[in-house]
C-alpha cells in the first residue's frame, strides 16, 4: 500500500454532505432486524433463570412441548460439547466453551436473566406460555458480586475449570481471578523518593450497560441443505458468523449473515445471544425460520455492560511538577465468564502522561453479574477517571493551573508508554493546547453559588484490523459500493466520501451498499475507532484500482499507450485529449464493458487519540443534584472525513460519559436480582439533562493513512466522568472517588 500526497486542500473530505441512508432512516423505510418478515416464519422465546448462582438439577420441557402451536424447545443438551478454545470477540476474546454456555447455561446458571432454554411456535404468545411449563430444579448457591470479596480465599467458585492465567503461567487451583497482567518500567520505588507531593485514593466505579434503543434480534433459516441464513442487528456480520460456527461447529461456508439497520450498539453488538437459538430452533422445527428479539429488560439483565471495577491509585510529582512515578491496582468485573477489558484500561489511565517510573497490575475477575462486553473505549472510562483525579489533585498541591501541568507532563511523539510502546504521530500538546486557548476556558465561570470548573484527559488506542470493499462503474459516471461493515454512525458516507475523492467525483455520485457476507470479502466489524479508518482505506484501494483500469479504457479510445494516460481532479488526460471520470463511464460500452474492482486491506497505521474535556457545573447542596452548565470537548481526529459526522459522535460520547458519571449503575439486591431493568429505573441522560455539547475538532493528520485519518468514536466517553468529579470539586471541594457521583453520593461527599 502507498500513501496518497495529501494535497492541501480536499473537494469531499472535510465537508458533510446529507448522508446517504437519511431519508430511508427519517421516514422509516430503513429495515431492522425486527422487520423481518419471512413465510412460515416463527416466534421464538427465551426462558431465563431467576437466580444469580445456581447449579441446574434438571430441566423438565415435557409440557411446554404438548403445547399447540410450540413447534420446538432446546436446551443446552442441543448444542454441540466443545472444548476450549480462544476466539475473538470483537474487541476482546473469550473462550467459545463460555460462550456456547453463556448462550445457554449447561450445568450452571451464574447471573440473574442467564438464559436456559427457548422455545418456537406460531406466535410469540404461545412461546411465552410454553415457557411457563418448563419446569427447572435449581440449587441456589450463595452469589459473589463483588470483585474484592470475589478474590477472597473462601469465596464461592463460579467456574470449576477457571485457573489464574498469571504473567502467561496457568495456576493449579480453582479460582475467580481469570487473569493477573503487569505493565512497568523504570523503578518504582525511586520514583516515589524523589516525590515532593504524593497522592493515592481507591476508587470504585459500577457497572453500566451500552444504552442502545434497539434491542438485540435474531432470526434464522435452517435450509435442509445444511446452509443458514441469519439476518440480526449485529456491529459485525462476519463476526455473527465465525462466532455461530464455533459455537454450533457448522462450517462458515455454510452460514450467510445479512446485516440489518442497527439501533446503536457502541460495542455491545459484537457477541451473539439470539442467532445461535434461532439457528438450531429452525432445524427442530422442520426448517422453517424463527425469529428472537428481546424485551429491554431481557437487555439489561443478560447482555453484557461493562465492567464495574475497584481501582487504587498512586502518584506523585517533584518541586518542578514533573511526574516521577505512577502506580495502580485494577480489580475489573468479568462477569460470568472472563473477558474484561482490564488489559486496554491497564494502559488507558497513564498514557496522556510521561512515566518513567511506572507500575500498574490489572486482574479479571468472574463475579455474578452477565458478561461484560465491549463499551466505546473499553475499560478506559474507569482508568481515565481515577488517574484524572489525581492528576487534578496534584496539580493543585503544585499551585499549577490543570491545563498547564498536563502541558508539562503530556507525551508526544517518540515518548513510551509504561507497556513500552512508544508514540508515532499524536496530538496531545496540540489539544492541550486548543482548550487552554479556547472561548470555554477563556471565559470566567458564570456567576453563581456552587459552580466549578473540571478538565479531564483521554487517550485511546484505535484500531486497524481486516477489511474488504468491492465498487462498479456505472455508465451514467456513478459508482456503486459494497462494503462490509456495518453502518453504526454514518459509515456509508464517510466511506463514499472517501472514494469520491480518490476518484474525483462527488460524494452524492457514489451509492454505497453494505453488504451480506457471501457478497463481499472478509470485514471486521465495527468497532474499536476502525471503520473510517481500515475499510476507508480499503475503499481508496478499490478506487485506485478503478483509476488504473479506466486509464486501460481511456487509451483504447484514443489509442495511445495507457502510461501516456494521467488522471488528476477527476479528468483523465493524454496529450490534449481529456475526459471527465462521467464522459468517460459513458463510453464504458465502446471499450470492453463494465469496470469493477475490489480490495482488502490490513492497515496497521491506527494512531491513537486523545480528547481534553473542559465543564462548568453546578451542585445543589440540598440533593446532591449536578447540573452541567457548559461542556466543551477537544479532541485529535487526524483528518475529519465529515465534519458534521465526526462532531456528532464526540458529542455522543459526551452524553454518554455524562450518564456514567452521574446516574448509570446496575442495582442489585443480596440475591444478585437486578433491581433496574428498565429504561425508567436505568436513568439515562436526556436532552434537559445536557447543554449543548460544543466541539473543536484538532486535525494533526495520522501519518498512517492516505487521508490523515484517526478513529474519532471512542475517546470522547474517556474524559467525562473525571472532568465533572474535577468540577465538582471546585464546585463544593468534595473529591468524588465513586461512579456514578448520584445525589445520594454527592450528599453523602459533603458530609464526610
Amino acid at each position: 500500500m502507498t500513501t496518497l500526497d495529501k494535497p492541501t486542500e480536499y473537494k469531499v473530505i472535510g465537508t458533510s454532505p446529507l448522508r446517504h441512508d437519511g431519508v430511508d432512516k427519517v421516514t422509516g423505510r430503513a429495515a431492522y432486524g425486527a422487520d423481518i418478515r419471512l413465510p412460515g416464519m416463527l416466534y421464538g422465546a427465551v426462558l431465563r433463570s431467576p437466580h444469580a448462582h445456581a447449579k441446574i438439577i434438571s430441566i423438565d420441557t415435557s409440557d411446554a412441548e404438548k403445547l399447540h402451536g410450540v413447534h420446538a424447545v432446546i436446551t443446552a443438551k442441543d448444542f454441540p460439547d466443545l472444548e476450549s478454545k480462544i476466539v475473538e470477540l470483537g474487541e476482546s476474546v473469550i473462550d467459545r466453551k463460555y460462550q456456547s454456555n453463556n448462550v445457554l447455561a449447561r450445568d450452571k446458571v451464574l447471573y440473574f436473566g442467564h438464559a436456559v432454554a427457548a422455545v418456537s411456535a406460531t406466535s410469540l404468545h404461545v412461546a411465552n406460555e410454553a415457557l411457563s411449563l418448563i419446569r427447572v430444579e435449581y440449587e441456589v448457591l450463595t452469589p459473589v458480586l463483588d470483585v474484592r470479596k470475589a478474590i477472597e480465599a473462601e469465596s464461592p467458585i463460579l467456574l470449576d475449570d477457571l485457573r489464574t492465567d498469571e504473567f502467561g503461567k496457568k495456576g493449579d487451583t480453582p479460582t475467580n481471578i481469570a487473569w493477573h497482567g503487569q505493565n512497568a518500567c523504570g523503578d518504582i520505588e525511586k520514583g516515589f523518593k524523589e516525590a515532593k507531593f504524593i497522592v493515592e485514593r481507591e476508587f470504585n466505579t459500577k457497572m453500566v450497560h451500552q444504552g442502545y434503543i434497539e434491542p438485540q434480534n435474531g432470526t434464522a433459516q435452517y435450509n435442509p441443505d445444511g446452509q443458514v441464513t441469519i439476518w440480526c442487528s449485529t456491529q459485525g456480520s462476519f463476526g455473527v458468523r465465525d462466532q455461530v460456527a464455533e459455537i454450533l461447529e457448522i462450517p462458515v461456508s455454510n452460514i450467510r449473515v445479512i446485516p440489518m439497520e442497527i439501533g446503536g450498539g457502541f460495542g455491545g453488538k459484537n457477541g451473539v445471544y439470539l442467532e445461535p437459538l434461532a439457528v438450531l430452533l429452525s432445524k427442530k422445527s422442520g426448517y422453517r425460520p424463527v425469529k428472537l428479539t428481546m424485551s429491554r429488560a431481557d437487555v439489561l439483565a443478560a447482555t453484557g455492560p461493562t465492567s464495574g471495577s475497584y481501582i487504587k491509585v498512586k502518584m506523585c510529582v517533584d518541586a518542578n511538577g514533573k511526574i516521577t512515578a505512577a502506580q495502580a491496582e485494577l480489580l475489573y468485573e468479568a462477569g460470568a465468564y472472563p473477558g474484561s477489558p482490564v488489559g486496554g484500561a491497564m494502559v488507558v489511565m497513564f498514557a496522556p502522561y510521561k512515566i518513567e517510573n511506572g507500575l500498574v497490575d490489572g486482574y479479571d475477575i468472574v463475579v455474578n453479574k452477565p458478561r461484560t462486553a465491549a463499551y466505546r473505549a473499553p475499560g478506559g472510562t474507569n482508568a481515565a477517571f481515577t488517574a484524572e483525579v489525581i492528576i487534578d489533585e496534584l496539580a493543585e498541591k503544585l499551585g499549577m493551573d490543570p491545563i498547564e501541568f498536563r502541558l508539562l507532563n503530556g507525551v508526544q511523539e517518540g515518548d513510551r508508554r509504561i507497556d513500552g510502546a512508544a508514540f508515532k504521530t499524536i496530538g496531545y500538546l496540540e489539544t492541550l493546547q486548543a482548550a487552554k486557548e479556547s472561548d470555554h476556558y477563556k471565559s470566567p465561570l458564570p456567576t453563581g453559588p456552587n459552580r466549578g470548573r473540571g478538565v479531564a484527559g483521554g487517550f485511546w488506542f484505535n484500531y486497524g484490523g481486516k477489511s474488504s470493499a468491492s465498487a462498479s462503474v456505472n455508465n451514467n459516471g456513478t459508482v456503486s459500493l459494497l462494503e462490509g461493515s456495518v453502518d453504526i454512525g454514518g459509515s456509508r458516507t464517510s466511506l463514499a466520501m472517501q472514494l469520491a475523492e480518490t476518484l474525483g467525483i462527488s460524494a452524492e455520485d457514489v451509492h454505497p451498499i453494505v453488504a451480506d457476507t457471501d457478497s463481499v470479502g472478509y470485514t471486521e466489524g465495527t468497532y474499536g475507532s476502525r471503520t473510517t479508518f481500515a475499510t476507508g482505506w480499503a475503499v481508496i484501494e478499490t478506487g485506485k484500482a478503478l483509476i488504473e483500469k479506466l486509464k486501460e479504457r481511456a487509451a483504447i479510445l484514443w489509442e495511445v499507450e495507457k502510461d501516456t494516460v494521467t488522471f488528476e481532479n477527476g479528468v483523465f488526460s493524454s496529450g490534449d485529449k481529456k475526459l471527465t471520470f462521467k464522459e468517460l463511464a459513458e463510453k464504458l460500452d465502446e471499450t470492453g464493458g463494465p469496470v469493477v474492482a475490489s480490495a482488502a486491506v490490513q492497515p496497521r497505521g491506527n494512531n491513537p487519540g486523545f480528547a481534553v474535556h473542559i465543564v462548568d457545573v453546578e451542585v445543589d447542596p440540598d440533593t446532591g443534584k449536578v447540573q452541567i452548565l457548559r461542556y466543551t470537548a477537544v479532541q485529535d481526529v487526524g483528518k475529519a472525513i465529515h465534519r458534521a459526522y465526526v462532531e456528532s459522535q464526540i458529542q455522543g460520547g459526551v452524553a454518554q460519559g455524562v450518564g456514567w458519571a452521574l446516574n448509570e449503575e446496575y442495582l442489585y439486591d443480596e440475591q444478585g436480582r437486578l433491581l433496574n431493568a428498565s429504561l425508567l429505573d436505568y436513568r439515562m441522560p436526556v436532552a434537559l439533562d445536557l447543554p449543548m455539547i460544543d466541539t473543536i475538532l484538532v486535525e494533526v493528520a495520522n501519518p498512517g493513512h492516505p487521508y490523515g485519518v484517526r478513529g474519532v468514536g471512542e475517546v470522547p466517553i474517556v474524559p467525562p466522568p473525571a472532568a465533572i468529579a474535577n468540577a465538582i470539586y471546585n464546585a463544593i471541594g468534595v473529591r468524588m472517588t465513586e461512579l456514578p457521583m448520584s445525589p445520594a453520593k454527592v450528599v453523602e461527599g459533603l458530609k464526610r
